[in-house]
């Protein structure tokens, strides 16, 4: 993962991520407090409604206390003909004063929709005395009346009034949407039970009760209603669910008669907000339900600023990383990609920069670095060039006098013995080894290399007569390729002078040449005495690019021959042409020496494709 989307990543985990966690922890919270707040408001209002209703029918129990009281309901119910007792036919001249106030307000009380009497001591069409009349209601007769439960409950309050709501017992109270209160009348003397009150009254004050505390509509959409404890909605201000069952437009199940309670569901449809108080002196629940769209106006308002704020914060992000991130992240990136081409060996890179912030500090710091890498590394490439030089030539001057030492002596032998052709031929062969030796090229044809060996190996026959001889093999078309001068003469130096020590037989030395893909072996062997295994593993330093070998007895007899011989050779090789070329020794005391000299071939290195294919 680059930079930049490391950059962008972050921005995004560590501001944009914790800015809509907290929008929607904020959303929740303020959600919840919206409803727990509006929850103890709709407490108040429906305790406030349970209230007035509660006013309203109290007040109407005050007035059948009143006629009760006044013995009204008593002489309705002993009169001669209690189907005559209609306050519209009565003789009111025949009442005493209090009969006749309460019987006007009876009359006049602009509530009261119709009103009879169940007589306990009579029989048949008797039994029910007519208080008000009402048209198109047929009331329930007593004997059937005694059959429904109701007649036992109200048996069981005695005298304390029951009221029922409307489509809470039609067969009773009717369709129309009136309240009925139903009490027991006992007679005041004996306490005797002698009738049932049933009394109607209009809807008109609770529906007032209603308009009156319902919210203003602009603001939130809020309905009530009264529900009974078996779910029936007893009043519906709207007329739109009168008579149902309320759990027909609610999904939760909802048990009436508790404590106060307020959730979350769906009604009618519709997210809303239901919350129901039990009326404690009745059977009644008032039920309000508030749509959540007009409750939660506000918090979509901020549900929206939100939204808004964090597309903003997003586009300004996206922004920000596309004209700033893009500058920063993008002169880092190629910052990079120069310090990957110096690792490559590439020290001529340089970064262009401009602006004079710390990016243009960066990329001028990366370049003057850069250029004193290419100076140290050109100077340490020089400092090594002449190191290896130095080398060549220190190990070119310590072969030069070891040859004309020994030279000079043989020579010095045969002139005191007056061999003039002896001294002429060995002179020749000096000549012709001292005019290699004193070229200023490194390297030499492999058939100049050769015309010097075998000038040193016939000067070597001479001082040791009988001790060896020699083979040369190598192609004609080999003696072109170039070797370093003085290549092959210090290997079969090894073999004359260690090799051939002490055996009692005649030494073979065998020098051969063949190109192998690319590389020219140069191969000596004899049939010497060997190497032992503890000098061989002397010669394992020449793998390694430092450091002296640790030296043993054996390599400490001799110090110049040590020089001149095969670790002078190997050295020379790998300085001149690389760690990968050099000597390769394999030695046995029963079948001699072989040392092979692994060198490049510049011929085959010219070729193209082709003609390396061909070859």
């Amino acid at each position: 993962m680059n930079l930049r989307v490391k950059l962008f990543t972050a921005f995004v985990t560590l501001i944009i991520v914790p800015l809509c966690v907290l929008g929607v922890v904020t959303f929740m919270v303020t959600s919840h407090s919206i409803e727990t707040k509006y929850s103890r408001q709709t407490e108040y209002s429906l305790k406030a409604i349970s209230y007035s209703i509660n006013s309203v029918l109290k007040q109407m129990d005050n007035v059948t206390d009143n006629g009760i009281a006044t013995s009204v309901f008593h002489m309705a119910l002993i009169a001669k003909d209690p189907t005559k007792q209609d306050l519209n036919d009565a003789e009111q001249l025949n009442l005493n004063n209090s009969q006749r106030n309460f019987r006007s307000l009876l009359y006049n009380h602009p509530a009261i929709s119709y009103a009879y009497l169940y007589n306990l001591q009579g029989s048949g069409p008797s039994s029910t005395v007519s208080i008000f009349t009402k048209e198109d209601f047929n009331t329930l007769s007593f004997e059937e009346f005694k059959a429904h439960p109701l007649y036992q409950e109200v048996m069981a309050l005695n005298g304390v009034p029951k009221w029922l709501g409307p489509h809470e017992y039609p067969e009773i109270t009717g369709s129309d949407p009136v309240f009925t209160q139903i009490r027991l009348i006992k007679e005041l003397s004996y306490f005797k039970n002698i009738g049932i009150l049933v009394t109607q009254i209009k809807n008109w004050d609770i529906e007032l009760i209603f308009r009156n505390l319902s919210l203003n509509r602009d603001m939130q959409s809020t309905d009530f209603m009264l529900v009974n404890d078996k779910g029936l909605i007893l009043y519906d201000p709207n007329k739109v669910l009168d008579g149902q069952p309320i759990q027909s437009v609610m999904k939760r199940d909802v048990k009436f008669g508790g404590d106060f309670q307020s959730f979350k569901t769906a009604f009618n449809g519709e997210k809303s907000i239901v919350s129901i108080y039990h009326m404690k002196e009745y059977n009644w629940s008032l039920v309000s339900v508030t749509s959540w769209s007009s409750l939660s106006q506000e918090t979509l308002v901020f549900a929206k600023w939100f939204i808004g704020i964090t597309l903003v914060c997003l586009l300004a992000a996206v922004t920000f990383n596309m004209v700033f991130m893009n500058r920063i992240t993008g002169s880092i990136a190629v910052i990079v990609r120069f310090m990957r081409k110096v690792e490559g060996g590439d020290f001529n890179v340089q970064v262009h920069h401009r602006g004079k912030d710390e990016l243009h500090i960066l990329a001028k710091g990366f370049n003057d670095l850069v250029e004193r890498v290419n100076g140290l590394f050109q100077q340490i490439q020089k400092e090594q060039k002449q190191k290896a030089k130095a080398e060549l030539r220190v190990l070119q001057a310590q072969i030069k006098p070891h040859f004309l030492f020994n030279t000079l002596e043989s020579i010095n032998v045969l002139a005191v013995q007056n061999e003039g052709e002896k001294v002429s031929e060995m002179v020749h062969r000096l000549g012709n080894i001292l005019r290699i030796s004193i070229q200023d090229n490194e390297e030499i044809t492999l058939g100049q290399e050769i015309e010097h060996l075998q000038s040193y190996l016939e000067i070597q026959k001479f001082r040791f007569q009988d001790l060896f001889e020699y083979e040369i093999d190598i192609p004609p078309e080999l003696r072109s390729r170039s070797v370093l001068k003085l290549t092959l003469q210090p290997l079969v130096e090894n073999c004359i002078q260690h090799g051939f020590e002490g055996i009692g037989y005649k030494g073979m030395i065998y020098v051969s040449c063949w190109k192998e893909r690319g590389r020219l072996v140069l191969q000596v062997q004899d049939n010497g005495i060997g190497i032992s295994p503890r000098q061989l593993a002397a010669f394992e330093y020449m793998k390694s690019d430092g450091g002296e070998p640790p030296e043993s007895k054996d390599m400490q007899v001799n110090h110049e021959r040590r020089g001149l011989g095969v670790r002078s050779v190997a050295d020379r090789i790998r300085i001149h042409y690389g760690d990968v070329y050099g000597l390769f020794i394999c030695s046995s005391g029963t079948t001699g020496t072989i040392i092979q000299c692994i060198i490049p071939d510049n011929e085959w290195r010219d070729m193209d494709d082709s003609e390396r294919a061909a070859g």
